[in-house]
């Protein structure tokens, strides 16, 4: 468990630092290129990290960073090929089948990374079996997955000549309230399923010594029962969250354009009662922490895609890497970087006096938790504030599109250098 406190936030500072970088390199150059790459160089890092001896401790943690690094490139870019291969409903299916890896992929993390400790007998295999399916991965791509120019979904593909600022990029963003307000929903998001992934199996131990159907661990390795539990119910979730989240989606736009940011704060909003609920039954019923962790987490997992559906609809094809790389930014920032360090500086300051009281370990522990519900809502809340937003700067979004258009197709070529196209430039700018 220390070590897991230790290295989560040394990879996602890593991959903080890294996505604005992908981002920029994203919306500039090619983005098979880029992505294939990062996927080879976590693959190797992850590889050769698990031959480490404790006598270069400090090389396992530069690893943990240069893993970040590898997995930014993949999270930055992705989302913008699918964005600029499909539209509208089609879009939001294939968002949802690649936000699918999120959860599936931390849930077979707990599974295989357990399976292949107890086998190994040593923590260090589990990193040598995801890196055969990252490079797998990196080749399919390589051989199958198209290269298409931005914007070719929204029509706007061979219309784009030239590439604005990266300054220019930040302030619209910034002033882009739906793309705000979704990103620090999404960090919500992201707070939440941090603390969860590190503290959650923990508390549900303490739950049963509690109870005195178990004992507490004291020599390690122990019992990774309900890593594997927590792991089977992370990737069931995920998938359930996402299929429910796009068909919801799909129905709810036949009666409102709003539906994206409104279903993802009905099901922030939602998956807060059935957290906090956790922490009122794990003192009496395993199963029934397991049934509201089941609920809670299938309503978190709801609006992964969504999200990223939002910043499709409100962000025009040029700046997405961007958008997506400072989403993932915000994300990690205000949410999983700190959040497991939070809940377990809570968890100490509570138990403090009492550390020879199992029954307040396991308590210490929930009261902490139990920040995550009220962060849930507070996300729920942003969602609300985009769905305020939204059809406005989803319509702007429309208009700098049509502004690329007018400037790079109606203009003839042999003024596109020279004042006219210099002067409309900046008509366009104060119209809009």
């Amino acid at each position: 468990m220390c070590l897991s406190l230790f290295f989560f936030p040394v990879f996602i500072c890593s991959f903080m630092i890294a996505a604005p970088i992908f981002g920029y390199l994203g919306d500039r150059f090619n983005r098979k290129i880029i992505l294939s790459s990062g996927i080879f160089f976590w693959s190797i890092v992850t590889l050769l990290s698990s031959f480490i001896t404790k006598d270069y401790y400090w090389l396992l943690v530069l690893s943990r960073c240069l893993v970040g690094i590898g997995e930014s490139s993949y999270s930055s870019i992705s989302p913008t090929i699918i964005g600029d291969l499909f539209t509208n409903n089609k879009r939001t299916v294939m968002l949802s089948v690649f936000y699918l890896a999120i959860p599936l992929g931390s849930g077979l993390g707990y599974i295989l990374g357990s399976i292949a400790k107890d086998a190994g007998g040593h923590w260090y295999w589990a990193l040598r079996v995801s890196p055969m399916f990252g490079l797998t991965a990196g080749i399919l791509i390589l051989i199958f997955v198209p290269e298409p120019k931005r914007g070719s979904a929204d029509h706007i593909a061979e219309c784009i000549k030239t590439r604005t600022s990266w300054l220019c990029d930040m302030k619209t963003l910034a002033k882009n309230r739906s793309y705000v307000f979704s990103s620090l929903a999404s960090a919500a998001v992201s707070f939440a399923t941090g603390a969860f992934g590190i503290w959650i199996p923990q508390y549900l131990v303490r739950a049963q010594v509690v109870q005195k159907t178990a004992v507490s661990c004291t020599y390690q390795p122990c019992s990774s029962k309900d890593s594997l539990i927590f792991g089977a119910i992370t990737c069931v979730t995920g998938l359930l969250g996402v299929v429910i989240g796009a068909v919801t989606t799909r129905l709810c736009r036949q009666k409102t354009e709003r539906a994206d940011p409104l279903v993802c704060a009905v099901s922030m909003l939602g998956s807060a009662i059935f957290i906090c609920l956790i922490f009122v039954v794990a003192k009496k019923s395993i199963v029934g922490a397991y049934i509201c962790i089941f609920i809670g987490e299938t309503l978190l997992f709801l609006n992964w895609a969504i999200t990223a559906d939002i910043l499709m609809y409100v962000v025009i094809p040029t700046r997405r890497a961007t958008a997506v790389a400072f989403q993932g930014f915000t994300s990690h920032l205000l949410g999983d970087a700190g959040s497991p360090y939070l809940i377990g500086l809570i968890s100490d300051a509570l138990q403090e006096s009492y550390t020879t009281s199992a029954l307040w370990q396991f308590l210490s522990l929930g009261y902490a938790l139990m920040l995550c519900p009220f962060v849930i809502v507070l996300g729920g809340i942003f969602f609300l504030a985009t769905a305020l937003f939204f059809l406005d700067d989803r319509d702007k979004a429309e208009k700098q599109a049509t502004k690329i258009i007018v400037i790079n197709l109606l203009i003839p070529n042999q003024f596109k250098a020279g004042k006219i196209r210099s002067n409309l430039v900046n008509v366009l700018k104060i119209l809009s």
